[in-house]
């Protein structure tokens, strides 16, 4: 069943984002990774939930499914990067561009920048790969997150819901936390972005049914829209993040 309103929010996040780098007025756009986060933890966990639920989930045939989904794009970006690199970049750089393509392919591309440099710091805007970053976490979490679906397939589905809610609320902390020591490891490893795609799994796995009330379902989707927006533009650089501050684009998209 076509979701349009995922598409909408796609469309918002890839906006936000672009208008953060091209420094159109959004000084805070780049929360819109974490609206991608959420809808990836609802898409991923409704399409397991529900092949478990008719006893058809594999893992080898979900992976095969990402694979075919992402690393076609992935593949042509990376490619035409390193080629149109090996003409406009000086031969240091296209080592650093070498480097991180291998850290794509080995999905640790989150790893390598961190090391690297921060997100935010000049060089960094220079570097043409900078953005695969969170593509890494999303591949980081397709791995491990299907495993401890199939650990707890025969639970209830009260219990799963119980496990990604407390495994939500230890990453936020981690997340929280790791922002004021090593904000660094806390922008860019999957521990501490985690609960951003929880939040997605969550209202994917929620053991109720929602009645749809249209008066109060279009409140709560303009709140949510508000909760994205006022961070694309009142955030900066300066702001620390993910931790606290990443809890209303988070909740808006879920919203």
């Amino acid at each position: 069943q076509y979701r349009p309103e995922i598409d909408g929010l796609r469309a918002l996040a890839v906006f936000v984002v672009v208008a953060f780098h091209a420094g159109l007025g959004m000084p805070g756009g780049y929360i819109g990774v974490d609206v991608f986060f959420v809808i990836s933890g609802y898409l991923i966990t409704g399409i397991i939930l529900r092949a478990q639920s008719s006893a058809a989930f594999s893992l080898t045939e979900f992976w095969e499914r990402r694979i075919r989904r992402i690393f076609p794009a992935l593949t042509v970006t990376v490619a035409a990067t390193l080629a149109l690199g090996c003409y406009v970049l000086l031969p240091a750089e296209l080592e650093e561009l070498g480097k991180s393509s291998i850290a794509q392919a080995l999905l640790l591309s989150n790893v390598f920048f961190l090391r690297d440099t921060g997100y935010f710091v000049g060089p960094a805007e220079l570097k043409p790969l900078l953005h695969s970053w969170s593509l890494a976490v999303e591949e980081q979490f397709y791995l491990c997150f299907p495993l401890l679906l199939v650990a707890f397939r025969n639970q209830s589905r009260t219990r799963q819901f119980g496990v990604m809610l407390v495994l939500a609320v230890v990453s936020f902390i981690a997340s929280a936390y790791g922002v004021l020591i090593f904000s660094g490891a806390a922008f860019f490893l999957l521990p501490a972005r985690a609960w951003e795609l929880l939040v997605g799994c969550l209202l994917a796995a929620m053991p109720w049914k929602l009645e749809s009330r249209p008066r109060c379902d279009g409140a709560v989707a303009a709140a949510g829209l508000l909760a994205i927006f006022l961070p694309a533009f009142f955030y900066d650089s300066q702001t620390p993040f993910p931790g606290i501050a990443a809890f209303p684009p988070v909740v808006g998209t879920a919203a």
